[in-house]
């Protein structure tokens, strides 16, 4: 079975299935009445996500499709003419010159080994070697450090205007509705009004928010947090803190201060730092991850606004360039919209019409045998 064509039948539903009820009431209501096995509830959440990153990823879609299929169609023949004018196209989706550097030789390579002269039939490498480059180091976690017992500290940092305060709020939405009580930090005393957005959210979502004044120490504010977290029980704690990457000298210090007085209470936290970048800055988001590496560690990031961007190829390139893994991506307004990453549903939001061709491929294929 080909590699689009597998993911073909993990995202898209038989004809059978896209008959049932697809509203997610009705699909809990048929797991409480035993109707649907678990494992058929939990295949449908993962076509739902599906659906969300293929929405998600609309414009970098469209761009990065037509840009491929104008490059097959300009260049019929394999040769390095058209390994540049796809070099080109790569860079333009802000991928990361490295990052293009690296597939395109691979692709080369591919295309020398299995003496492959039409530029169509590398369509499905390209896809192909996008997944295994994100998913090189696998050493690196994927998913969030969340404790199975006991109280889980995450540290978020970013600058201002990226999306940061809305995301911790969507991140405390999706944890609640986990069954996890959640608790936020309001470490953020820097900015104006920063304090009150963090309340607003806290109020939306139903979970308590520890803040002191505008202007006071962020580590007396951790401090205040950190004992409520562990007197109430709390299992996640969401700690925002201020965006003034301009003086890193400052930040360091201040976020030394937060994670001693978190470690005091809990000497393994912060148990994830999360970065928030806004995709829509396209390069600039990955100057800011390494400016932000050179400060902490970071051991995630949140891409905020991956909707709104048509060069959706900046979360292969702050994988396989910074190491740091893509934990979280931004694909919408609502609450559910900050979902998990993981590569394949990545490709399949930027593949899906490929994708959806990848049975008439493979079916014509046969015939032909």
């Amino acid at each position: 079975m080909s590699f689009l064509k597998r993911l073909k039948d993990r995202f898209q539903p038989n004809k059978e299935k896209e008959a049932e009820e697809q509203s997610a009431e009705a699909q809990h209501e048929k797991l409480d009445d035993g109707l649907i096995s678990i494992e058929a509830f939990e295949e449908w959440e993962q076509e739902q996500i599906g659906y969300k990153f293929k929405a998600g990823l609309e414009k970098s879609r469209e761009k990065f499709q037509n840009e491929i299929n104008e490059l097959m169609a300009r260049y019929r023949t394999v040769d390095e003419d058209f390994f540049e004018a796809l070099e080109e196209v790569l860079i333009s989706a802000d991928v990361g010159f490295n990052t293009v550097m690296e597939l395109t030789d691979e692709l080369r390579h591919v295309a020398k080994v299995e003496n492959i002269t039409d530029t169509a039939d590398l369509k499905e490498t390209i896809v192909e070697k996008m997944v295994e480059i994100y998913e090189r180091n696998d050493d690196l976690p994927e998913t969030v450090n969340i404790q199975e017992q006991g109280l889980t500290v995450i540290l978020v940092v970013g600058v201002n205007g990226v999306g940061k305060t809305t995301s911790i709020g969507k991140l405390a939405h999706k944890y609640k509705q986990e069954g996890k009580q959640v608790m936020l930090a309001a470490g953020d005393t820097f900015r104006a009004g920063a304090i009150n957005q963090l309340k607003v959210w806290g109020e939306r979502v139903d979970v308590d928010v520890i803040s002191q004044s505008e202007g006071s120490d962020p580590a007396a504010v951790m401090f205040d947090a950190i004992n409520a977290a562990k007197k109430r029980g709390t299992d996640v704690l969401i700690c925002d803190t201020a965006g003034r990457l301009q003086n890193k000298g400052n930040l360091m210090n201040e976020l030394s201060k937060m994670k001693n007085v978190i470690q005091k209470v809990v000497p393994e936290a912060p148990h994830e730092s999360l970065l928030v970048l806004d995709a829509t800055t396209g390069q600039n988001a990955l100057s800011q991850a390494k400016a932000f590496k050179e400060v902490t560690d970071v051991s995630g990031i949140v891409l905020t606004k991956l909707d709104g961007t048509a060069k959706g190829g900046i979360v292969l390139a702050i994988k396989n360039e910074l190491g740091i893994p893509v934990k979280f991506v931004g694909l919408g307004e609502q609450l559910d919209d900050l979902q998990e990453f993981s590569a394949e549903n990545y490709v399949y939001g930027l593949f899906a019409d490929m994708i959806s061709n990848a049975e008439e491929i493979d079916d014509s294929a046969e015939d032909e045998v």
